[in-house]
């Protein structure tokens, strides 16, 4: 059995693509306690933090861990406190290409732990104040970093993604696969 060090229910769906035999167990850490990185490294260190702290707690179990931050050049986007806040993330990455960065490590049962930064490109298509305000009205920002979820009506913000469409989501499953 493998432990998912989280309690996003958008990645406990994902690894259920691939197996049924894990258990999702939230990471207890204070995220602010990390020192600020630039996006990429930080999202690294955060998923090493919870791989670290729940293999603590169950030692000898396999541990998946994950962090995803959407980051606009070395801004971190991360989930909107309300509606302004959101309007201002959108209208930000409208007719722009921003990154979305996912921490992963997998941790065997014997501690040896890999890890990898998986980045993908999204641009979004540019929006009239209009567009963004019906985008809005749908709450779909809510919960989300950068303001949209890839899997919901914020597809419809995006004119291409280069890399993983997983990634953006919050696990990025081709890299995951290999890494197991």
């Amino acid at each position: 059995m493998m432990i998912l060090a989280s309690a996003s229910p958008r990645r406990q769906e994902l690894l259920g693509r691939i197996t049924s035999d894990f258990q999702a167990v939230p990471a207890q850490i204070d995220e602010r306690a990390l020192p600020l990185l630039p996006p990429a490294e930080y999202v690294l260190a955060l998923a090493q933090a919870k791989s670290r702290e729940v293999a603590g707690r169950y030692p000898g179990e396999r541990i998946i861990a994950a962090d995803t931050m959407v980051a606009f050049g070395d801004e971190m986007l991360g989930k909107p406190a309300d509606e302004d806040a959101a309007r201002q993330m959108i209208r930000k990455l409208a007719g722009q290409t921003h990154h979305v960065h996912t921490g992963l490590v997998v941790r065997q049962a014997n501690g040896q732990e890999e890890s990898r930064v998986v980045t993908t490109a999204v641009t979004f298509w540019p929006l009239s104040d209009a567009e963004i305000e019906l985008y809005l009205q749908q709450n779909s920002y809510m919960g989300k970093a950068g303001a949209y979820g890839i899997q919901d009506d914020g597809a419809f913000l995006i004119k291409k993604i280069d890399g993983d469409y997983y990634n953006v989501m919050g696990l990025p499953l081709s890299t995951l696969v290999r890494m197991l």
